[in-house]
């Protein structure tokens, strides 16, 4: 019997978030997904009128492909892909694993030439800026692992956080919208932190929802040339299947000059050498689902953390007015400031607006957990 969750999901996913209609053509993009979990989405997709096309795919079949993967073959799936991606108005990708590390001995070299090939065009040139789009992870043992919960405890932590009320969340927001919108300097305070940028006339949009599931997130980024100061974070970071940790950025007139993260300082330092791009920041965003407060190593769902910011090297969405950089990477980084975490303090403009994870400007007090969680 199909768990009544997953059609309150699905119900969601093609309303609020994509806004189905007749006049919809959908791509469900889904990665080692329960086949009655796809179908049920598929049936709720096409309840609303739209058109559905199908697209199912394995992460371990994926692994050996790009083990094999040449430039001319990334070539040919990027061709197909974005024919495909350009006839599609709508986009939801189901994503699964087993084995959140599957892609983790995938070389260095074949990453970067598929982000450059197929993620540039595809991705960040053609599905994010024209398709209204959703991605979720799925709910798995394996991630439950991460979140070091039981299976079950997980899935019902899972379903609470992805369909929370988003109108709500919503309402919540504006007001931080529209104060990001008429800010100039921010300044991000904290242990082993000292950062400062301008996002005078970027814009800032309010997530809820409509993109990433789960949500809880306000994004603006920074005018490209104006961050100075040092970053450190303290979250585990997976990213191309390693994990990354302790990462800390020193940076100058936007640009990382000096980068380390222990072990992996090396390939932290491929990865942002991948571009030009690579080395200069395209997304800064404070997080606040009341659901989510601690990180399980993946990031759609540490990006929302309670109390948290994110700083993201690499490509910069179009979303608010963006800055104009250009990558075939976007790793967004977190850092938690609430006090269990060692703290911390965003400024707008020499004005504190959140301490220690939790707003302060009486405007901004939905966004905490104890008003948006109730």
């Amino acid at each position: 019997m199909l768990d009544p969750r997953v059609t309150e999901l699905a119900e969601m996913l093609c309303t609020h978030s994509t806004e189905l209609t007749a006049d919809d053509n959908l791509l469900i993009h889904a990665f080692d997904i329960p086949e009655e979990c796809v179908a049920e989405l598929v049936r709720v997709a096409q309840s609303k009128g739209a058109n559905v096309a199908l697209r199912l795919e394995s992460t371990l079949a994926k692994r050996q492909l790009m083990h094999g993967m040449t430039e001319r073959n990334a070539e040919l799936i990027a061709e197909i892909e974005l024919h495909e991606m350009k006839h599609m108005t709508a986009y939801i990708a189901l994503r699964g694993s087993a084995n959140s590390s599957e892609m983790s001995d995938v070389p260095r070299d074949i990453n970067t030439m598929w982000q450059k090939t197929y993620a540039t065009p595809v991705v960040f040139g053609q599905r994010v800026p024209h398709t209204k789009w959703a991605a979720l992870r799925w709910p798995t043992p394996s991630m439950a692992q991460q979140a070091s919960q039981p299976t079950s405890t997980f899935e019902d932590f899972y379903f609470r956080v992805c369909t929370l009320d988003y109108k709500k969340m919503e309402r919540a927001a504006q007001p931080l919208v529209e104060l990001m919108n008429k800010t100039d300097r921010v300044r991000l305070v904290g242990p082993g932190t000292d950062l400062s940028f301008s996002i005078k006339g970027i814009g800032s949009v309010s997530c809820h929802g409509k993109r990433n599931i789960p949500d809880g997130e306000c994004f603006s980024c920074p005018v490209k040339e104006s961050v100075n100061g040092v970053v450190q974070y303290n979250t585990v970071s997976l990213y191309q299947g390693q994990d990354f940790k302790d990462i800390r950025f020193e940076v100058k007139d936007g640009k990382i000059i000096d980068a380390t993260a222990g072990p992996m300082t090396e390939e932290l330092n491929n990865i942002l050498d991948t571009d030009e791009g690579g080395r200069y920041f395209g997304e800064w965003s404070l997080g606040y689902n009341p659901h989510v407060l601690h990180p399980m190593r993946d990031t759609l769902f540490d990006e929302k953390i309670a109390g948290s910011f994110h700083l993201t090297p690499g490509n910069a969405y179009t979303g608010p007015g963006g800055n104009g950089n250009t990558s075939a990477i976007h790793w967004d980084i977190v850092c938690i400031q609430r006090p269990e975490y060692g703290g911390g303090e965003v400024w707008f403009d020499d004005v504190l607006i959140r301490k220690d994870g939790q707003f302060v400007l009486p405007e901004l007090a939905g966004l905490n957990p104890d008003q948006l969680g109730a």
